[in-house]
């Protein structure tokens, strides 16, 4: 018997893009929202096991909960420009 595991989407969340201007203690962040507000955000269980670093000025995706839209969760971190060689 194959067990398969489902996935059910979060209903009410929104995901808005910003910007780490804090790194603060515990994994907690503080981000600036493309709309101007301050949110404080941690890290997403997929971020986490996978060991990607947030750094101060990283571009984010935020998942913000329908209840608390002073509280999200980082899910996605944008890929830097790479530089150009000399």
């Amino acid at each position: 018997m194959i067990m398969s595991k489902v996935y059910q989407a979060k209903e009410g969340g929104i995901d808005m893009e910003g910007v780490v201007t804090h790194c603060l203690s515990n994994g907690l962040f503080r981000v600036k929202l493309e709309n101007g507000f301050y949110v404080l955000a941690h890290l997403s269980g997929k971020i986490r096991r996978n060991y990607i670093r947030i750094l101060l000025g990283d571009k984010v995706v935020v998942e913000l909960s329908s209840y608390d839209l002073t509280r999200g969760r980082i899910i996605h971190r944008f890929r830097q420009k790479k530089s150009t060689p000399r």
